[in-house]
């Protein structure tokens, strides 16, 4: 199974900027948790907490896409070096404003200073894409490789976080993940000689269109964002009803139990063969996550809850891997990493709704009641999906030139 990896990875220069890039990576699901825990550990509010991390996370939907555009612009390292020490300098300032007692409204401002976060899956991916253009198979692969990333980072870094917030001091968290991010940036865009080339529109040339503007984009996009909303609504509903079960500290391993059955499914997926188009595996794969979630509902007990993730977990990575092919073909190179920031964000802010959600239904009807939310958002990913295909089929156009 693990031959198509061991291909992949035979090209130069892959190795490299996947290490430095996964070191990168990791930070980013530790900074929504070290923050909220840093906030409530030291100024006792939770609710203060929750709405310095909600600014974060809308700073950010705004700031990435725009980063994205800049990096396909003037290329990777020079757009993520200045953008990772404005980071820096928000993260080092929140850092000293909690330490310090420092007004409440100085948090917010730094939250909206420390959003200059790069998007390392979509560089990375970017990189495996151009080395990679002209075998689908190795892209299908690489694709899959990252969703794996993807979910060893989502499930490490929680806890990594929770670890050091609670058992150092509240600042440790935010401050690993700083110096992590720093220092897996520089080392990633050391590695010039796998980064992308910058595409810059000659004044002859037509503006491109806006990667919005592209059928397969806004259907990955909405169909994303229902998908984080199935992520963020059935973590809260995963806490919730294990803690009715009166084994509140078995949370993280049932979730991770979830994410393991992603990583899995994944790394099968990219060693078979990708058959059929990729419209329909997409389609296929958010019918699968529809499919999944609601058993969730019916398990009795944290042994069949622990199974029924794990099969949800499998569920969705073909979804994730799938959305990310269709954005890939869809963008020509001189917009892959605006495009791919662009439904990374739409991810994020559905995780944050979904969340919220979550939460909502828990307090409001009960945790037995707490999976209607990520129930109903596969539901509406699915929904998405095959509206987007079908439009496709419709008014299918050829590629864009690469």
């Amino acid at each position: 199974m693990f031959g198509p990896y061991r291909r992949i990875f035979a090209a130069p220069g892959t190795l490299a900027f996947t290490v430095a890039g996964f070191a990168a990576r990791l930070p980013g699901s530790m900074l929504g948790v070290s923050m909220v825990l840093m906030i409530a550990l030291s100024r006792g509010s939770y609710a203060l907490a929750g709405a310095v991390s909600a600014t974060g996370v809308a700073a950010t939907a705004i700031a990435s896409p725009l980063l994205g555009r800049l990096v396909d612009r003037y290329g990777q390292a020079r757009v993520s070096v200045p953008a990772v020490g404005v980071f820096a300098t928000g993260v080092t300032a929140m850092l000293l404003c909690v330490h310090y007692g420092a007004p409440s409204w100085t948090l917010f401002c730094c939250t909206i200073g420390s959003s200059a976060v790069p998007s390392m899956g979509s560089m990375t991916r970017a990189r495996w894409t151009v080395i990679y253009q002209d075998d689908e198979a190795a892209r299908h692969t690489a694709g899959s490789f990252e969703q794996v990333v993807d979910e060893v980072c989502f499930m490490l870094g929680p806890a990594l976080a929770m670890v050091l917030c609670t058992t150092l001091f509240p600042e440790a968290g935010l401050l690993v993940g700083v110096i992590l991010m720093v220092t897996g940036v520089l080392a990633f865009t050391a590695q010039r000689a796998t980064e992308p080339r910058p595409h810059r529109t000659e004044p002859h040339q037509a503006p491109a269109r806006p990667p919005l503007r592209i059928p397969e984009l806004r259907t990955v996009l909405v169909t994303f964002l229902a998908t984080g909303a199935v992520f963020g609504s059935m973590e809260v509903a995963t806490v919730a009803t294990v803690e009715s079960y009166g084994a509140g500290s078995a949370s993280s391993v049932v979730l991770a139990v979830q994410a393991s059955g992603s990583c899995l499914a994944g790394l099968v997926f990219g060693a078979l063969p990708a058959r059929g188009s990729a419209g329909a595996r997409f389609a296929a794969g958010a019918a699968g996550m529809a499919a999944a979630v609601p058993l969730l509902l019916t398990a009795g007990g944290l042994g069949t809850l622990a199974v029924f993730l794990f099969i949800v977990g499998m569920a969705t990575a073909p979804t994730m891997i799938t959305g990310m092919e269709l954005v890939q073909r869809a963008l020509p190179t001189s917009q892959l990493n605006e495009g791919m920031t662009t439904v990374y964000t739409g991810l994020l802010v559905g995780i944050s709704a979904g969340a919220a959600g979550g939460g909502w239904t828990v307090e409001h009807i009960g945790p037995d009641a707490g999976y209607l939310a990520p129930t109903t958002a596969a539901a509406l990913a699915l929904v998405a999906a095959l509206t987007g295909v079908r439009g496709r089929g419709r008014g299918a156009r050829p590629a864009p030139a690469r």
